[in-house]
């Protein structure tokens, strides 16, 4: 199937780029307008820009900053130009707003520049030197992010880092509808699981690898240009309609559903370890399911079993023995295969650099503060999610930090899934239903689905590891399947689109 990208000829965009506006300080904003180089395969390209005129010092309406026209050890500017530069997409998400600003000495010369670079901002001198074209900052943008440099070479690091985690391939959607303090109240409430499924589908289809080779020269054109107010009021129906848009397009079958790797991929290696993890990125899923527990010291380890004895030669529970007791054991796995048991720590860190999200289960109260706590020292809140078979630690995630997203497990097949989900806040439900339904994809009834999707849920199961039964659950339209195996889970319409 094919999506329209929002190219000039949709309506609300059109509509929006007739907002009637001061023609002068259009005429203005276009004379300084940059010119932006884009990746030969970037697939989106901007379609709407709000400015801001500053005449004198004052706070962004757009952005965190206080715009200062005379800093002591800067160049003066007189004027100060704000560009709210719009995309609907990034490649990980739905909704994508960058900023340059462009400072104007009395005698109308740019003076400065600077341009957002991942949430903060960067002077765009390279060498001491801004790179104009007559009167127009000439940027880079990255690849999928947009975020600007004066100079290709500024992306090096990330390059590395991006190549590895396969950001703008494996990665596409990712994030599903981006929330930023700019438009919580307004757009928050539209980031259900089935949108961020939604988002995650369409955005596969535009993965790709980028050349590096920033050929696209794309300037910003007068007729783009409209006052910021116009644009942050039309934003948030933006997004509304673009979500409705794929959820009537889009078949439940069609949905690319988050591929989970149970305990990583625990069919390869052994289960909860860093080397599972490893096995997962490689076998292309999206996230790691792992279990967290509480040593006798306080430090939160990876392991699933309450006690040591069923996967290690050692004995005890595990609440009963040290980080240094546990260290001393290794797991075993298929073909005899050993590795050590990771703390929490170590989890995590093995999957931000594998680019993978993570799927936390809870196996102790004691454990949400500590679970909690490292999910926001590490900045992926965005790519975590909580989950456990007690509702109350579940509830305990959320009144700790409501950002988290959580999901709450359940086994019988007559919990009523919604007012579950619903009492302790929960954003999915995960029906566990292996031990007591041969076939778990014929519980998951029409009716049943509809109403956990009015209710903005999204549904996952587990563990999964017949083709079959992987496909009749595809066609019932969940947003994520755990596997042992997650290769099984690659099947599918979409995994090959680009």
């Amino acid at each position: 199937m094919a999506f329209p990208q929002g190219a000039l000829s949709d309506a609300s965009l059109r509509t929006l780029l007739r907002t009637e506006q001061d023609e002068e300080e259009r005429t203005l904003a276009a004379r300084y307008a940059p010119i932006i180089r884009f990746d030969a395969r970037e697939p989106f390209l901007p379609l709407a820009v709000g400015y801001t005129i500053f005449r004198a010092d004052g706070e962004s309406p757009s952005f965190p900053r206080h715009i200062k026209l005379q800093p002591p050890d800067r160049p003066p500017a007189a004027l100060t130009i704000e560009y709210a530069i719009w995309w609907d997409w990034d490649i990980e998400h739905l909704y994508e707003l960058e900023h340059v600003w462009v400072f104007v000495d009395a005698e109308g010369r740019v003076c400065r520049g600077e341009a957002s670079w991942h949430g903060g901002l960067h002077d765009m001198r390279q060498d001491g030197w801004l790179p104009l074209e007559a009167d127009r900052l000439v940027l880079f943008s990255e690849p999928g992010k947009h975020a600007f440099a004066p100079d290709p070479s500024w992306f090096n690091e990330r390059r590395k880092a991006c190549d590895r985690r396969n950001q703008t391939m494996r990665r596409a959607g990712s994030m599903g509808v981006w929330v930023t303090s700019l438009f919580k109240r307004e757009i928050d409430p539209l980031r259900t699981p089935y949108a961020n499924t939604l988002v995650r589908t369409y955005l596969q289809h535009y993965a790709f690898e980028p050349a590096w080779e920033f050929t696209q020269r794309t300037p910003i054109c007068a007729d783009q240009l409209i006052p910021w107010p116009a644009l942050h009021a039309w934003i948030p129906g933006r997004v509304a309609e673009w979500i409705q848009r794929l959820a009537q397009a889009l078949q439940p079958e069609e949905l690319r559903f988050l591929r989970i790797a149970h305990r990583g991929a625990s069919a390869h290696a052994p289960e909860n370890t860093v080397a599972a993890f490893r096995k997962a990125a490689e076998l292309q899923a999206d996230m790691v399911e792992f279990d967290v527990q509480l040593t006798a010291d306080g430090t939160p380890v990876v392991i699933h079993d309450l006690t040591v004895d069923h996967l290690t030669d050692g004995r005890g529970a595990v609440a009963n023995l040290t980080l240094a007791q546990l260290k001393a054991l290794t797991v075993r796995g298929p073909k005899g295969r050993r590795e050590p048991i990771p703390t929490l720590e170590e989890a995590l860190a093995c999957c931000q650099e594998e680019g993978l999200g993570v799927y936390i289960e809870l196996k102790a109260g004691a454990a949400v503060p500590h679970v909690v706590e490292a999910i926001q020292r590490a900045g992926i809140k965005a790519h975590a999610l909580v989950g456990s078979f007690r509702p109350d630690w579940v509830a305990a995630v959320k009144r700790l930090d409501p950002s988290i997203s959580t999901s709450v497990l359940f086994g019988a097949p007559n919990v009523d899934p919604v007012k579950l989900a619903q009492a302790v806040g929960a954003e999915y439900v995960h029906p566990c239903w292996e031990a007591t339904a041969p076939q778990p994809h014929r519980l998951l009834t029409q009716v049943w689905m509809e109403r956990v999707r009015q209710a903005g849920l999204g549904v996952i199961l587990w563990h999964e590891e017949r083709p079959e039964e992987i496909a009749a659950l595809r066609r019932v339209g969940v947003d994520g399947i755990c596997s042992n195996a997650p290769e099984l889970l690659i099947q599918g319409p979409f995994c090959t689109i680009h």
